[in-house]
């Protein structure tokens, strides 16, 4: 057939995912780039408050989050390969473990919160505190949301409803559960480390 029709153009590489999430994840990115740079800017002119308030943080809690995140972003690249291959039983455990690590995060880093305001810490503490609570606590509710694209993508994963050609709603939510695990990423060592 292909000689009758002559030789066929390569097929163009495509987005991976909804272009409209793409634009929110690059918003995203930019938003917090912006937050990154007045956080490192502020630093500088505060090192000692700082530098004093982020010895208080708890490294290993940080880490643990960082090894969470990184793991779900395994998971989630693995249930796209398995959806792919139109194995929709492990696709779907995949997808069910990453929820646990993103649960994981979100109650660690609930217990971090809790512990922090048992300590009489918030917003008006210091600089450095505002900028932690915001900055963790936006992107702790960044990753609510891929935690619910997750659960909303887990029933027609389950039912086979992604394949080679077809999974693009599932390769979006994937998409942004690495705009969350990207984040965290810079996140860490900016607040918690450096």
């Amino acid at each position: 057939m292909t000689k009758l029709l002559g030789p066929q153009p390569p097929i163009a590489p495509r987005l991976r995912g909804d272009l409209a999430v793409w634009l929110v994840i690059c918003a995203e990115l930019l938003t917090f780039a912006l937050l990154f740079i007045a956080f490192a800017a502020v630093r500088l002119r505060q090192p000692t408050v700082f530098a004093n308030s982020q010895s208080t943080l708890d490294l290993r809690s940080g880490a643990i989050n960082t090894v969470l995140l990184i793991s779900g972003s395994a998971c989630v690249a693995h249930a796209v390969q398995s959806a792919r291959a139109a194995r929709a039983q492990p696709a779907a455990r995949w997808l069910v473990a990453a929820m646990a690590c993103g649960a994981g995060f979100l109650m660690l880093k609930s217990l971090e919160y809790a512990d922090k305001f048992a300590a009489g810490i918030d917003l008006e503490t210091n600089t450095f505190w505002m900028f932690y609570l915001f900055l963790t606590g936006f992107h702790f509710l960044h990753v609510a949301a891929a935690m619910v694209m997750l659960v909303l993508l887990w029933a027609p994963t389950r039912r086979g409803a992604y394949s080679q050609g077809n999974a693009h709603a599932l390769e979006t939510g994937a998409a942004f559960w690495h705009m969350v695990d990207l984040l965290w990423i810079v996140l860490f060592p900016l607040v918690y480390v450096m």
